[in-house]
């Protein structure tokens, strides 16, 4: 294993994006730090540091999550070999703090990077280390990911809705190359060469993804530089209710909507010094050209009539999945795909309408506001390491 100069220097920096999750974050944090991370760092002599992006929020999230830091760095066992802070930013949304995260506040000689939600919990207390010790051992992969499990699994007594979702779930997840925005350890290389474009409104997992998968648009895509690492999981909520589904697909066709534009049609038409920095390239056109996005979101709504045609496949990406299945597991997941694929074309109506509205950012915002967001400085900073 490569080892840093000095256990000062953290070897990985954990980003925890959170918005209004006061009632959910004192969960993850728990389980984040029975996590055998920071034993097998110990014995190496690195270090870790932990930092709560905490964006846009009207709630107590953030002081939820200082008071656990406090404790933690007070009390863990191995307290000394990583640092925690909650960075507050005025500014909601995913994409801005995965920015700040990734380019601002993560150590700069950190080797990995590892984002996850502020609502989820870990399957295994080996998960961190695991997706670590993924990309360690295969150094043509970028991005390691472990095995998302929606809550409704550990029911014993389940609805036919339920069913379907897991169903669809299992689909999804035999496919090669998934990754989740949930959770997932990228190279730190490799992450601060991606800058998200500011106003794409969902799906950025799946922009990762190409990004990884075909070497920043430059070879075919390579499912392999996603690799899925052993006894590493995490559980998380599961859309049930109708609206809740067609709701989150709504703002899954809008994010694919997104990702098609960039990764097939205008990314590829930039001129080639632009195209061997597409971080900086992005950061470029959001910083001088604001609204770029949007304006190639309008004239794409332009020439798209049918709700169908919204992106490429979408009448058929659900069942493509059951291709590489046994004949016995295409019948078994056949009734799944035709319910996902019916929810597929009532989101993508939905989301064309709502496009076409004007209504771009489509980032839940899952509790009401009850105070002021907390101001809070974005260029923070380093915290020192204890001891």
């Amino acid at each position: 294993m490569k080892t840093v100069e000095s256990a000062l220097i953290p070897w990985v920096s954990v980003g925890i994006i959170a918005r209004n999750e006061e009632h959910s974050i004192g969960t993850a944090l728990e389980s984040l730090f029975r996590q055998t991370l920071f034993a097998e760092l110990e014995q190496r002599r690195l270090s870790a540091e932990i930092w709560c992006v905490a964006n846009g929020c009207t709630d107590t999230t953030a002081d939820v999550a200082g008071r656990i830091f406090e404790e933690q760095c007070l009390l863990h066992p191995q307290r000394h070999c990583f640092t925690a802070c909650v960075l507050t930013v005025p500014e909601a949304g995913k994409i801005n703090a995965w920015n700040l995260f990734v380019h601002q506040v993560s150590a700069p000689r950190a080797a990995y990077l590892i984002l996850m939600d502020a609502d989820i919990q870990f399957g295994h207390t080996a998960t961190l280390w695991a997706l670590c010790q993924a990309l360690e051992q295969h150094s043509h992969a970028h991005v390691s990911v472990g095995r998302p499990v929606k809550d409704i699994a550990r029911k014993k007594h389940l609805t036919l809705g339920e069913r379907v979702s897991l169903a669809t779930s299992r689909m999804t997840q035999s496919a090669p190359a998934q990754l989740t925005g949930q959770l997932y350890c990228i190279r730190a290389e490799t992450a601060r060469r991606i800058y998200l474009p500011g106003e794409l409104a969902a799906c950025e997992d799946g922009f990762i993804k190409t990004l990884v998968c075909t070497d920043f648009l430059t070879k075919e895509s390579e499912p392999g530089r996603i690799v899925r690492a052993r006894h590493a999981s995490h559980i998380f909520s599961a859309y049930v209710s109708a609206g809740e589904v067609l709701r989150n697909q709504k703002r899954q066709m809008i994010g694919q909507t997104y990702v098609h534009l960039l990764v097939d049609r205008f990314l590829p038409t930039l001129p080639p010094q632009d195209r061997a920095g597409l971080g900086r390239a992005i950061r470029r056109l959001d910083e001088q050209s604001p609204g770029w996005l949007r304006r190639l979101m309008d004239e794409h709504l332009r020439r798209t009539r049918r709700f169908w045609r919204l992106f490429p496949d979408a009448l058929v990406f659900r069942f493509r999945r059951l291709a590489p299945m046994p004949v016995a597991k295409k019948i078994l997941h056949f009734p799944a795909a035709l319910a996902g694929e019916a929810v597929t074309l009532a989101a993508c109506w939905l989301a064309l309408r709502s496009l076409r509205r004007g209504h771009r950012a489509c980032w839940p915002d899952k509790k009401p506001p009850s105070r002021k967001p907390a101001e809070g400085p974005v260029n923070v900073p380093r915290p020192a390491m204890p001891g």
